[in-house]
């Protein structure tokens, strides 16, 4: 994948698949793991988006991983509509995390370097994408700008640093209010919306 200052970073990316599904669908994403080795160190660094329970599939979706000065980050999108209730509703609809030396913290969209306007990790991850980049071994970074040219929505373009309007083609931000209330997801209308 290509960094912000044009050096080039191999991820690793590893996913397990379970959780809550319709009858005759695939099971989700359950759990989502990208390692790389930061820049010109031996330093190993890994990422998980693990399974929220009360989702019943990952919490995130992987965007991109941008380093600076020897700092890695990564942008993510929550996952669906009850994630992206559960993250606080972020508009823009992402989720900053930067790694202090010891963990992940989540950070907010001030705190991640103007630098980083890319998102350089391919984003569609069904079985049939990932089965084909399994087959490739190591995915180009123009197949990775390739693939990711065909989505439409605005906040897989670049990294959006402005809130974006309900009602647009970013489909977070179109997502239902609820909350999660004595083991349920519950909507505005006082509706149970699912376990």
């Amino acid at each position: 994948m290509l960094l912000h200052d044009g050096s080039k970073l191999v991820i690793t990316r590893s996913q397990t698949y379970g959780g809550r599904h319709e009858i005759g669908q695939p099971s989700p994403i359950k759990e989502h793991t990208v390692t790389f080795t930061l820049p010109h160190t031996n330093k190993t660094m890994t990422w998980t988006s693990e399974y929220g329970k009360e989702l019943g599939r990952t919490n995130f979706h992987l965007l991109a991983v941008h380093v600076l000065n020897g700092t890695p980050y990564i942008v993510a999108e929550p996952n669906l509509c009850l994630s992206y209730n559960k993250w606080g509703r972020p508009n823009p609809p992402y989720v900053f995390f930067k790694y202090d030396g010891t963990t992940w913290q989540r950070i907010p969209l001030e705190d991640l370097p103007t630098e980083f306007t890319t998102m350089n990790v391919v984003l569609g991850l069904s079985r049939q994408f990932v089965d084909a980049m399994v087959k490739q071994g190591v995915v180009s970074v123009e197949h990775i700008q390739k693939q990711n040219s065909q989505l439409i929505q605005p906040e897989y373009k670049a990294i959006l640093r402005e809130p974006v309007k309900p009602g647009s083609e970013a489909s977070a931000v179109n997502c239902l209010e609820m909350v999660f209330h004595k083991g349920v997801w519950v909507g505005g209308s006082g509706g149970s919306i699912g376990k």
